[in-house]
């Protein structure tokens, strides 16, 4: 699978944006999908996760209550929608995928565990 992330940009602290992942083929629905981070000088963080069936999610703690993940099969889409923005926020957000089989419903926050990552988009957040 080709992952193509969009939707980063600038916006000021308090504000919301959406990140979307488009990937291509028609097996999207075999992959646990994920969205991890790295900020200027930081390592890559875990920032979202959800199931192939888009009926699980998990998030990491940093983004809990302000970021929701979804996913829609039929277009092939993953999105992250970003509310309550703050300076720590920015980074460059990828998103990953992970090949599971139907009866699998595991969420993965270990990037290792991915497979296939979209080239990344920026997300800065001005204070």
């Amino acid at each position: 699978v080709q992952l193509q992330a969009s939707g980063g940009g600038l916006v000021q602290a308090g504000g919301s944006l959406r990140v979307s992942c488009a990937a291509s083929g028609s097996t999207f629905r075999t992959y646990a999908m994920g969205w991890f981070r790295q900020a200027p000088g930081k390592e890559r963080e875990f920032v979202s996760a959800i199931t192939w069936s888009g009926l699980s999610t998990s998030y990491a703690d940093s983004v809990k209550g302000r970021f929701t993940i979804s996913r829609d099969n039929a277009k092939n889409m993953v999105l992250l929608q970003m509310n309550s923005l703050k300076p720590e926020d920015t980074a460059v957000y990828y998103c990953a995928a992970k090949r599971v089989i139907v009866t699998d419903y595991r969420l993965f926050s270990d990037q290792y565990q991915y497979n296939y990552w979209g080239q990344g988009t920026q997300v800065t957040v001005s204070s």
